[in-house]
This record gives C-alpha cells, structure tokens and sequence, in this order.
C-alpha cells in the first residue's frame, strides 16, 4: 500500500487553515483558464459549418480543430518552465493578451479559406497554454494535503470549452461570424487587466536559478513527469478529443443538428468539469492510484459499450456521460499525482510537459477517428482503440506507477 509522501514539516503546514487570500487567488487563476480556454475551443462547434461553407474533408475538418490544441499543448512546455522562473502574476497576463491577436484575426478576416483558418488556429493554442500557467501558481498557495483539490477545482476551467460550445453558434447565427470572437477577445483583455492588477505569487515561491534548458532536462529526468505524462495523454486527452469531436460524430453517427450535437457535447464537457475538482478531491483521501483506476475502468467499459454504435437513448448517452465522468476524475487524480511526487521548484515545469502530453493525447484522436470513419463509414474501430488504450493506461497504474509511488514513499499512512 502506498503512504503519503509528505514530510513532517509539510504535515504541519497542511494542518493549519489557508489564507483566504489564497482562495482568491485560486478564484481568479480558475477564471482565467476559463476564458483562455473559451478562445482555445473557438473553432471546434463551427467545424461543420465550415465543412459545409469551404467543402471540407472529414479529415481536413478534424485537422482543423486538432491544430489549436497541439499547439496549445507543446505550448505549455516553455510556458509551464517560464512560470516556474516568473510567476502566474507575469504570465498569466502575457497568455491572455497575446491570445487575443489570432482571436481577433479568426473573427475579422481569417475565416475564409482552410490556409486562413490554420494559420490563425496555430496561434489560438496561445491559449491553451494558460493551463501550464495555473497548475504551478495554484500548486504554491496551498499546502500539500490540499493541493489535489485546489488543483481540481482550478481545472474546472476547462469549462471554458463548455462556454464555447453553448455560446459560438448562437451568436454566429444570431448576429455574424465575428460575434463570438469580438466578446471573447473582449473578456480576455478585461481579463488580462485584472490578472496584471491584482494576481499574486505565494509568499516564498521557489523559483528556480538554473536556464531554462537544463531545468527541463531535469524535468525530462523525473519518473513522474513520464508517468504523469502517459496518464494524462488517456485522461485529459480523451476529454479534449470528445471535446473538440463529439459535435462532428454526434452529427455523422447520429444525424443530430448541428446545434443539438453542441449542447450535447457541452453537457459532457460541464460533467467532466464538475468531476475534476472531485477526482483531485478522493485522491487527498484514498490516493491518486486508486482513483485513477477506477476512472479507467469506467471508460474501458464506456469505450467498449459504444463501440457498438447503440442507440443514444439510453446507453449512448449513458456511456458518453460515464465516460466524462471518469475522464475528468482521471485529469484530477494526475495532477493530483503530480503534486504529491514533483518537486516543489518543478512543478511548472512538469506541468508544462504533463499538459503537453494531455493535450498531444487530444490531438491524435480527432483524426483517426477522421480518417476511420472516411475509411469505413464507421466510428466502431476508433473506439475500440480507446478501449484498448484504456485498458493498457489501467495497467500500467496498477503496476508502474503504483510501484513508484510505494518507493517513494515506503513509509506513510496508506493510500
């Protein structure tokens, strides 16, 4: 059984309450994961409307919302070090001001040709970067023993991507195409004034002194960041990739509106938002293992049952909802996991490649699940290998990871 990793000394610091100070800190970095998120997922409900207006291939549909977020995910490798060495109150303003360039440029001009919209999908990942940027930050307000909640909680605002799928469309239909990214590069410069007003670095952060290549070549030497990294790839991947390709399956699989298959893929998005907070919450109480195999479990099971293509009332909606679920708990437990076995001065920087990784396991799905479904007219082999991919996640956890985090920490309460 695995113990707790903490020293008697963070064990004292975990007993005593945290600053309220700290909870407002949280709060605003939450809020601006959010928004950067809101812009990072722009494109993804008008995925087939612009399929439709430019005459896009599946593959070239799935090629176009896939670019933000692998940009966005090697993004946060730089990022994720640069917090380490600035701080959230440097770097969360600079995130959010420059994501507001190619926000602008999609809405204004960029919206008009597969090149056009690449280009500024490219440099959309500026936004999700903000995520190596919070992780750290938030890490250093908290005490250990509370650090896989307040992690959790902050990445609720992945929820951003949930504003993005209720909002983009209406306001496309409603007023023009550039609606939704005037408003939404609007809240990111009302953001990033405040974040550069009032943000805060925790008292005695460590900051690290070394460059920044020989900081991530030691990140790139810790066990954790692997392990952490392979996770994260299924758990926040897997919620990437429904997120960015639920409307696109729900429409050819389903033969949905393009609307209705927005709001459905946002309920999915707000559950795995909702469960995030709480898979970092049991993985303070019953340890992050346990929490990330039972998660695992559940979308092996989800992945297999949908494979079959049943009918949306009620198993598929079942299984999606399910899935959700145990992805955003999985995405929790990780950084959970993280927190427990990083490296105080390092955070950031595991972070960053952690992240990459999530969002790298984001990147691919979409399309394969393309270039399938182009294939065979069917979406039953790319679930499949979810399922796969699941049940080889599942364990490894069970024994890789489990292990290491048993020699880390031979002798502690267990987990």
């Amino acid at each position: 059984m695995v113990r707790s990793s903490t020293s008697e000394s963070d064990r004292a610091v975990s007993g005593a309450p945290v600053p309220g100070r700290a909870w407002l800190m949280l709060a605003l970095a939450t809020v601006g994961f959010a928004v950067n998120f809101w812009a990072w997922a722009l494109l993804s409900p008008l995925g087939p409307r612009f399929k439709d207006s430019l005459d896009l291939s599946s593959f070239q549909q799935s090629l176009l919302v896939a670019v933000p977020v692998v940009v966005g995910s090697l993004g946060r490798i730089p990022v994720g070090a640069l917090t380490d060495r600035f701080g959230g109150r440097v770097m969360f303003p600079i995130v959010s001001a420059a994501t507001i360039v190619p926000v602008l440029y999609l809405g204004l001009a960029g919206h008009s040709s597969l090149t056009a919209l690449l280009v500024g999908g490219f440099f959309l990942g500026i936004g999700g970067t903000a995520f190596a940027v919070g992780v750290p930050f938030v890490n250093a307000w908290f005490p250990p023993a509370r650090r896989g909640m307040a992690i959790g909680v902050f990445g609720m605002g992945m929820g951003g991507t949930a504003i993005s799928a209720l909002t983009t469309v209406k306001l496309v239909d409603a007023n023009s195409m550039s609606t939704p990214f005037l408003i939404t590069a609007a809240v990111l410069a009302a953001y990033a004034v405040v974040a550069a007003l009032v943000l805060r670095d925790a008292p005695g952060r460590t900051v690290p002194t070394e460059p920044l290549t020989r900081r991530l070549a030691a990140t790139l030497k810790l066990g954790v960041t692997w392990q952490a990294s392979a996770l994260y790839a299924v758990a926040f991947g897997g919620y990437v990739a429904f997120s960015v390709y639920l409307p696109t399956y729900l429409k050819t699989g389903y033969g949905l509106t393009q609307a209705d298959a927005a709001n459905r893929m946002a309920g999915f998005v707000l559950l795995a938002v909702a469960m995030r907070p709480i898979g970092g919450w049991l993985s303070d109480r019953v340890g992050p293992v346990r929490v990330l195999a039972g998660t695992l479990a559940v979308v092996l099971a989800g992945a297999v049952a949908q494979s079959f293509t049943p009918s949306l009332a009620p198993v598929g909606t079942i299984a999606f909802l399910a899935m959700a679920a145990a992805l955003g708990a999985a995405s929790g437990a990780v950084f959970a996991l993280v927190a427990l076995m990083a490296p105080a001065n390092k955070v950031g920087s595991v972070t960053g490649v952690v992240g990459a990784a999530g969002g790298l396991g984001g990147f691919v799905p979409p399309l394969v699940m393309g270039s399938l479904y182009g294939a065979y007219g069917s979406y039953a082999i790319g679930l499949v290998l979810l399922g796969v991919v699941a049940a080889a996640a599942l364990t490894f956890t069970e024994t890789g990871v489990r292990h290491a985090l048993t020699r880390r920490a031979p002798a502690a309460p267990s987990h």
